[in-house]
């Protein structure tokens, strides 16, 4: 048996059927249905029971799960937004949370494959998983900072794999519930098909108009390299999950514009109140996850849209 939480949101559903891909169908998954567009995200994917997230440590602390010896434990399960600044709740839901399902793991010896965030390194351009280079910007990236911190005191006399994989910007099927904090690809997407332009913001910290530049990294990469952890217990610590080179949001426009033979870039003002707490560049260091020995290769952006529009028209 295999946990996956958040397992009906943008990653762990793609998470899941990535697993099913692989043969997994022993699949639980844990998540919170009160936006309950996501039940969209599972409908084509084979598990064997789904649990509210309100529900889950108490029945996994009761033994209800103990019919089947669990494989794994992804924990996906987060609230991700960035514009999100109730620090109470936000530690609450990420942190806290995190906390116990780590201790439950490590008293029954199964391995905890969990999602952190490039957000933990904020405006440092150095993306490399080591501290000195961490700074988040808000309380989201506070919030896994914080858990890594607390993972990493826990490191040296692990019982269990603890491994956490900090995703940076990650786009593909499966995110149209999220809203606001779906992917650019996606908001252009539809920017597109009901007009003749897509919009970036304007320049800002020092970059030209559209010109910001992320790691984005196609979300069925970020499914391999789960399940190659999931292959390899014997490691454990950090890791970076992007491609390992930066593109422009012009790049993901220009991709979006290409996939549909039309388009023009509209650039828009620039946000104050992200003015403050916004990256304009990230960049995957990828040292530590080779060293580990996971060698997935990452699609470019014109790759990976391409893909994902293909995907979201069909």
């Amino acid at each position: 048996m295999v946990i996956v939480t958040g397992g009906a949101g943008f990653i762990g559903s793609n998470l899941v059927k990535g697993l099913n891909l692989r043969g997994y169908d022993e699949i639980v998954v844990v998540d919170n249905l009160s936006n309950g567009h996501k039940y969209k995200n599972l409908v084509d994917c084979q598990i064997a029971d789904f649990v509210d997230k309100s529900a889950f440590l108490s029945q996994l602390q009761q033994g209800l799960f103990k019919t089947k010896k669990i494989q794994a434990i992804f924990h996906q399960g987060a609230c991700s937004s960035t514009t999100e600044w109730d620090g109470r709740y936000m530690m609450e839901n990420n942190y806290d949370y995190s906390k116990v399902l780590l201790h439950y793991c490590q008293q029954h010896g199964i391995p905890l494959i969990y999602a952190s965030s490039a957000a933990v390194y904020g405006a440092d351009a150095n993306f490399k998983e080591q501290l000195a280079f961490e700074s988040p910007l808000n309380v989201y990236g506070y919030s896994k900072f914080q858990f890594d911190q607390y993972c990493r005191r826990l490191f040296p006399a692990l019982t269990a794999p603890v491994v956490g994989l900090r995703y940076f910007n990650v786009y593909g099927p499966r995110e149209a519930h999220k809203g606001s904090m779906a992917s650019v690809a996606y908001h252009l997407n539809n920017q597109l098909k009901q007009s003749a332009t897509v919009r970036l913001f304007e320049g800002s910290d020092g970059y030209a108009n559209g010109a910001q530049r992320r790691d984005f990294v196609y979300v069925g990469d970020v499914v391999d390299v789960n399940c190659w952890f999931l292959d390899n217990p014997q490691v454990s610590g950090i890791y970076n999950v992007g491609t390992g080179r930066s593109q422009t949001f012009n790049d993901v426009a220009n991709a979006v514009i290409a996939y549909h033979g039309r388009g023009t870039i509209e650039y828009i003002s620039f946000p104050e109140q992200l003015k403050a707490c916004y990256q304009s560049f990230t960049e995957a260091n990828l040292e530590a996850l080779r060293v580990a020995g996971c060698q997935q290769q990452f699609k470019t952006v014109e790759q990976g849209v391409r893909l994902y529009l293909g995907w979201l028209n069909r």
